[in-house]
């Protein structure tokens, strides 16, 4: 057996799973972008059927880049606001440590760091505050008013808490529900590595896995993949010499 074909031999279950995970559904042909066509193995019942070989090749490749930024001690910002994508994402990001969103982008997030580190800091005073007590001198109604504000930022800032700093990598599920973040990456000098399906542009993103991204059971698979390539990324010795 030669390189090739035992290479092919040991795909064989990886991409058995990816099929049962329902990553190859694309959207309706007629929606196709013609970027994303060179990913599209056929058509059936007029809707794309994703090459999973090919999102196989763009995993591995947005994989490989995750792990060599994670070794440079990289921080990636985990972005999923969609149903399918919001509980997984939030569990995979405190698991790994790293910040999220998966409520909803607030603009700026990227572009306007600097103000939105000032709320965030205010945010985490004030949880602070009520936490220790300072804020029991306060009357009954200014107490809820607190309590308001505390409800209402943690929405939006309770997975930013831990970043200090821009991330080095913008991870994303669901590229085209989320051009905006994507947007304020490029503007940035962010990298972006998006899970997207074939009515979006794969060039909006440096790094884009083709499959269906609506699918929880297909960004839970890609998340776990994610996930392995952050352990072994924390893992990778830096004083490995180079070859």
């Amino acid at each position: 057996m030669d390189t090739a074909t035992e290479k092919e031999a040991a795909q064989l279950p990886v991409l058995e799973e990816m099929l049962k995970a329902g990553l190859f559904i694309g959207r309706k042909s007629s929606k196709t972008h013609p970027r994303a066509k060179p990913f599209i193995f056929g058509v059936r019942n007029k809707s794309s059927i994703i090459d999973l070989e090919e999102t196989l090749k763009l995993l591995e490749q947005a994989m490989q880049f995750v792990k060599e930024k994670i070794s440079e001690k990289g921080t990636i910002l985990l972005v999923g606001t969609t149903p399918p994508a919001k509980k997984s994402t939030a569990e995979l990001a405190k698991k790994i440590k790293m910040p999220y969103v998966t409520e909803r982008w607030l603009g700026g997030t990227l572009t306007n760091f600097k103000t939105l580190s000032k709320r965030i800091s205010y945010f985490k005073k004030l949880k602070s505050d009520k936490e220790a007590g300072r804020l029991d001198k306060y009357t009954k109604k200014e107490r809820l008013e607190f309590d308001r504000q505390i409800a209402k930022l943690s929405i939006f800032f309770s997975g930013l808490e831990i970043m200090e700093t821009l991330p080095q990598v913008l991870f994303v599920v669901d590229v085209g529900s989320h051009l905006t973040a994507v947007r304020e990456a490029k503007r940035s000098k962010i990298p972006v590595v998006g899970i997207l399906n074939t009515d979006t542009d794969p060039a909006l993103v440096e790094y884009p896995i083709l499959a269906n991204d609506r699918a929880k059971a297909g960004i839970d698979w890609i998340l776990a993949r994610l996930e392995k390539a952050v352990e072994e990324g924390r893992t990778y010795d830096n004083s490995h010499p180079k070859t």
